[in-house]
């Protein structure tokens, strides 16, 4: 079985626009998230503030947009809150849990 590490790391931008992808179920656990993907048979567990990403996960959205949402909701500085989610969906997308298209990105 081919390992997602071998595969290319996604580039996601500002203006990509990211989603859950549909082979994976995932369920709230009292504010938090866990995800099993059904392609790899492996669990994830987020908390609460991951949880609100991936609920924002369920509809194709800009990455910009989910910032923006986050910033609006949680009292965190702009930079901080942009680098953590950042490296949230690259480690969702190296997980093979969401999909990224960079169509409108640099």
């Amino acid at each position: 079985m081919k390992s997602t590490s071998e595969s290319p790391k996604q580039i996601i931008f500002e203006m990509s626009t990211v989603a859950a992808v549909k082979d994976q179920v995932s369920r709230d656990l009292d504010g938090e998230a866990a995800i099993l993907n059904l392609n790899t048979g492996i669990y994830y567990g987020l908390n609460s503030v991951g949880a609100r990403i991936w609920e924002l996960l369920s509809e194709p959205k800009p990455v910009s947009q989910i910032l923006e949402t986050l910033l609006q909701e949680y009292d965190v500085d702009t930079e901080r809150c942009q680098s953590d989610l950042m490296r949230l969906l690259e480690d969702l997308a190296e997980a093979g849990l969401i999909e990224v298209r960079n169509e409108g990105a640099p």
